[in-house]
């Protein structure tokens, strides 16, 4: 009869536990879910950390060139900009145009990629996670590894690539670990969907 009812406590009481238990568990969720605070404060959060690391990124152009940047609907990777240059007569003169780093740092990647869409392609690594991809380029003139100043040239505009038919312009992303963010290039946010033209300050002295 006791150990009856010593175990009858003992459930009893497992049944208490869980029940205590329980919402505790579906807190923690609960205040994440889409749309709730705990989404907000992370947004905020990871804006905040964008803002106090991300370098000072420039227009990877020369001093004073008026370039059209264009962050369509559709462009992969989402954020990432197409620079296209034009001359007084508003035709297209951007092949061979010289590419500057947006930053300084070191170079991750200098190659030609032929699993991807992005041709002759060079990465270039800023410290804080921070990087900067430039694609489709006519030439590279700098190799892996190189430690590289901000208005270093790195390369010219074209439109190379292994997989599609482009004309020429200058895909530029700006990436923080591992994936490509909204680009703030001078100051100027690069909202998705933009299209505007923006004069480069680089290597103006």
């Amino acid at each position: 009869m006791h150990r009856h009812y010593r175990r009858l406590l003992a459930a009893a009481g497992a049944a208490v536990a869980v029940t205590v238990a329980a919402p505790l568990a579906f807190a923690a969720p609960q205040n994440g879910a889409a749309g709730g605070k705990g989404d907000q404060a992370v947004e905020v959060a990871s804006e905040a950390e964008l803002a106090a690391t991300r370098p000072a990124f420039k227009m990877p152009f020369e001093c004073g060139q008026v370039w059209l940047g264009s962050n369509w609907n559709g462009h992969s990777p989402a954020h990432s900009i197409d620079w296209n240059h034009y001359d007084s007569n508003g035709n297209p003169d951007d092949r061979g145009r010289r590419v500057f780093a947006s930053a300084g740092g070191t170079v991750l990647e200098s190659h030609y990629s032929t699993t991807t869409g992005y041709g002759n392609t060079i990465v270039i690594g800023h410290g804080n996670g921070w990087q900067t991809r430039y694609a489709h380029l006519k030439t590279r003139a700098v190799q892996k590894g190189a430690q590289i100043k901000v208005g270093q040239k790195i390369g010219q505009v074209g439109a190379t690539s292994a997989k599609y038919t482009l004309s020429p312009h200058l895909h530029y992303e700006q990436i923080h670990n591992g994936r490509t963010v909204v680009a703030v290039v001078q100051g100027v946010t690069w909202h998705d969907f933009t299209k505007r033209n923006q004069t480069s300050n680089n290597r103006c002295g």
